[in-house]
């Protein structure tokens, strides 16, 4: 793939300043997203999007081919829902702060992409309709959407670490999210469901997908199995840290392993992730390398 930025510096500056101007816009939710994500371990991911973003724009943009017309009717396309999500957002009063902020971010997030779109063309727009949609990773998630992906965490994560328990061999009764052994009972609560780590897998799964494979099914079978190993890596903590707390110390369940452990299992879950990839990678031909042309 060949970069040629000499050909479009204007469209550059165009959408540079629609970006300026549309955080001057939504300076004050751009703040509040900042203060969550810097606070919130369910948002803490969101800091790094606007990045990956931009890192994406450039690395996949084609050059323009010249006398490309500006993409100003499928820009508004995106601008019209996009005014309605900040109108809706402004005035649900009854809506919950969180709730109102994904609103105001959504509605950023469609100003931003018809920014690119009317700068670049739709054409352009197309071939980056990965990195535009992944700008989406930037909402914060709805509590109301939040609470139930967490209760599904648990409840995979619960069953997970029921057969882990089950193959250890220990006498383990199990009540909904309890897990009740010999020496002590833990709870499968919601801060055991590993929402941070399993975002952070997701998304990372997400860009590994999208420059490894060409096939669609390809794409989504690798997610699907990232999905599959945000269960099963957090299925394996819990059943870990509990069988380390019932027979050898307590202090496991309090521990650095417990409350800073989660990278370790990170790693677990990418390296499950692995023969995945390599069975995925077969017949894949070797990405080209990205070309920056200087003149």
């Amino acid at each position: 793939m060949t970069l040629d930025s000499s050909r479009s510096p204007n469209r550059w500056l165009i959408f540079g300043v629609w970006v300026l101007l549309s955080f001057l816009l939504f300076a004050k939710p751009v703040y509040d997203l900042f203060q969550l994500a810097s606070h919130d371990e369910t948002a803490s991911h969101i800091l790094l999007i606007p990045f990956i973003t931009a890192w994406l724009l450039y690395t996949e943009q084609k050059p323009l081919q010249p006398g490309v017309a500006f993409g100003l009717q499928p820009a508004l396309l995106l601008l019209v829902p996009s005014l309605l999500a900040a109108i809706l957002s402004l005035n649900c009063q009854a809506c919950a702060p969180k709730t109102r902020l994904s609103g105001y971010v959504l509605s950023l997030v469609l100003l931003l992409a018809a920014g690119f779109i009317f700068a670049f063309g739709a054409v352009a727009a197309k071939s980056s309709a990965f990195a535009l949609a992944f700008l989406l990773f930037a909402i914060p998630i709805p509590e109301l959407f939040l609470g139930k992906i967490i209760y599904a965490l648990q409840a995979g994560s619960a069953a997970i670490a029921e057969v882990f328990f089950n193959l250890s061999g220990a006498p383990v009764l199990r009540q909904g999210f309890v897990f009740r052994l010999p020496v002590m009972s833990i709870e499968v609560a919601q801060e055991c469901s590993g929402i941070r780590s399993s975002l952070a897998l997701l998304i990372l799964a997400l860009l590994v997908a999208h420059f490894s494979f060409r096939p669609f099914w390809k794409k989504l079978v690798f997610v699907a199995a990232g999905l599959c190993m945000m269960l099963l890596k957090n299925g394996i903590r819990i059943a870990t840290l509990t069988l380390l707390a019932n027979y050898v110390n307590p202090a496991f369940l309090t521990g650095s392993l417990h409350h800073q452990g989660g990278v370790v299992f990170f790693l677990i879950g990418l390296a499950l992730l692995v023969p995945v990839y390599w069975i995925l990678r077969k017949g894949e031909a070797p990405a080209a390398p990205v070309a920056l042309q200087q003149q």
